[in-house]
């Protein structure tokens, strides 16, 4: 009995493990050109991504009228902060992770040699209702271009299934969650780059 509890834990833990797991795969280009680079400026690019299967723009559009439906105006600041969260706290998470496991300085005005554009593709922002939670989901494409040509794109790198998750009950706001999904992205393109360097 003792040894099939031990089978069950590992084989639960293996899944876990295997569900967090970002693909990270390399489109076009190689990330041969930014070998020994320390800085690279950063940009972000939110213009056209789907929010749980739809465009961002009727998502917004229903969550406004759902809420407004509540209580008038609560829409609108509801709308405000989806858009403050990516500047406030997804860039931040991402950057800190990304430099942290990389070795490279992300700098929005800075003058490297290379810009890294961050595209989010797709946002999944999951939900927690304290008897049931869905983790977050996160895919992006990673753009490296040169600073001074940035029609020169010297690799697009594909990152997918990043999961934004909290253990207990902290990711009850959906920004926490999504955070939490460009934290891990982060770190797992941060690692993917330095072992190519």
């Amino acid at each position: 009995m003792k040894m099939v509890r031990t089978t069950l834990t590992c084989l639960f833990a293996f899944a876990a493990l295997s569900a967090g797991a970002q693909k990270i795969k390399v489109q076009e280009g190689s990330l041969d050109a930014i070998k020994g680079a320390t800085s690279m400026k950063v940009q972000y690019d939110y213009s056209d991504f789907k929010v749980g299967g739809k465009p961002e723009s009727e998502y917004l559009a229903e969550k406004k009228e759902a809420y407004n439906k509540k209580e008038a105006g609560k829409g609108e600041k509801w709308e405000s902060a989806w858009k403050a969260d990516r500047e406030g706290r997804y860039q931040r998470q991402f950057e800190e992770k990304f430099e942290e496991h990389s070795g490279i300085d992300l700098d929005a005005k800075g003058n490297a040699a290379y810009t890294l554009i961050v595209k989010t593709t797709r946002i999944e922002p999951g939900y927690n209702i304290y008897i049931k939670k869905k983790n977050a989901e996160l895919d992006t494409e990673m753009w490296i271009v040169e600073t001074a040509n940035p029609s020169k794109v010297l690799a697009k790198v594909i990152v997918e299934d990043a999961q934004g998750r909290t253990y207990g009950s902290d990711d009850m706001d959906t920004g926490v969650r999504i955070a939490e999904a460009y934290e891990m992205t982060g770190k797992s393109f941060g690692k993917y780059i330095k072992k190519g360097k």
